[in-house]
């Protein structure tokens, strides 16, 4: 079964018929289960074996969003702080975080606050996020109620959904609705600027990042 979904995943990478070519980026403190939620949306899989992701890895997911065809870059991060310099590096041209925390590690919702700063920091200005709380199926361990966490949310301006790799819960919810965000802004902002989008061959369309500049300014389980 591995190797099929291997298989699959290198054919959906190496696959050039598309629209728009995303790239996510799955960001938050070390052990918030970037991984898990990675590989449960990707490969519909789950395991709780995985060790710390070392600098970044990445997946590519293919899905129809609007009758258009549209290639998703998902790049899971690295959250421990000797890394730090390595993941920010790719969030230019980035078009979408998910920035993740764990409901039963107070430290890492703590930490959300500086996440948020980095992507604004070191992302292009129009770069959609979408806070996560993870791990929703660890109720009893619960430690950041999900009053707090949309507040939270709501303090930042972002969208907030509570999620579990493992039980598959808004996992996709949480992706398509990154992806709806990301392709309504697109259309806003092509209205105004024509030249945001630019031909990636006959037929196609691959979404553009200028160079960031520094410091530019839903359902509980």
């Amino acid at each position: 079964m591995a190797s099929v979904d291997n298989k699959s995943w290198q054919k959906d990478a190496a696959d050039q018929n598309f629209d728009y070519m995303f790239k996510l980026l799955i960001i938050g403190n070390s052990a918030v289960g970037k991984t898990s939620f990675l590989f449960r949306y990707a490969d519909d899989s789950f395991t709780s074996a995985f060790v710390s992701t070392v600098g970044i890895d990445f997946k590519v997911k293919t899905v129809f969003r609007n009758d258009k065809r549209v290639k998703l870059q998902i790049w899971d991060t690295a959250g421990q702080e000797r890394y730090r310099t390595i993941t920010t590096a790719y969030y230019r041209g980035a078009m979408g975080f998910i920035l993740m925390y764990d409901i039963t590690n107070e430290e890492s919702f703590q930490a959300v606050q500086d996440w948020s700063t980095q992507v604004k920091t070191y992302s292009w200005a129009n770069a959609q996020v979408i806070l996560v709380g993870n791990k929703c199926d660890m109720e009893e361990e619960r430690v950041v109620s999900y009053d707090r966490g949309k507040q939270l949310a709501d303090q930042l301006g972002l969208e907030f959904y509570e999620t579990s790799a493992k039980d598959n819960t808004n996992v996709k919810k949480v992706f398509e609705r990154l992806v709806d965000i990301i392709c309504d802004k697109m259309s806003q902002s092509l209205d105004t600027d024509p030249t945001i989008v630019s031909g990636q061959k006959p037929g196609t369309t691959k979404l553009t990042a200028e160079r960031p500049k520094q410091n530019q300014d839903n359902c509980a389980c």
